[in-house]
């Protein structure tokens, strides 16, 4: 597993969007939190990082009309439509859900509040940003590894 290239480029197109996100919300807020390296949501996708690094690397080491690869660039398509469409949705839903609770406490303050999670996905500029992101790094591994 460790001499699996196209695996360890796409984790580590992964972790560096992930870290790309901390250092985006350190500048943004002056502090360093580091729940946005586990964290969903934010600039870059960092689900788009991996499978965007997964399907480059199986084209470029399977050949582009391959069967890996139209498998691999399936499965990046269907990844990145659910970060940018269903858990978008999800999380607008949840948005809306707290503004219900948070008028409700308003009026009733005896029960027990817990906020829904509202950064479940991503703009479609962050999905192409992490998309880009991981091509670039499966080029630049396979240029500079072979």
């Amino acid at each position: 597993m460790l001499e699996n290239q196209v695996l360890l480029v796409s984790l580590l197109s992964c972790a560096i969007a992930q870290a790309i996100k901390a250092a985006v919300e350190l500048i943004k807020n002056g502090k360093l939190d580091f729940r946005y390296l586990v964290t969903t949501g934010g600039m870059p996708s960092s689900h788009s990082a991996l499978v965007g690094s997964l399907a480059t690397g199986v084209g470029l080491n399977s050949g582009w009309a391959s069967s890996e690869f139209a498998v691999a660039a399936i499965f990046a398509v269907i990844v990145m439509y659910d970060a940018a469409g269903v858990r978008q949705a999800a999380g607008k839903q949840a948005r809306i859900l707290n503004q219900i609770l948070d008028e409700f406490f308003q009026e009733h303050k005896e029960f027990n509040e817990e906020r829904l999670k509202e950064l479940l996905g991503h703009t479609p500029v962050q999905v192409f940003v992490g998309l880009a992101l991981g091509i670039v790094i499966s080029f630049l591994a396979f240029w500079t590894y072979g």
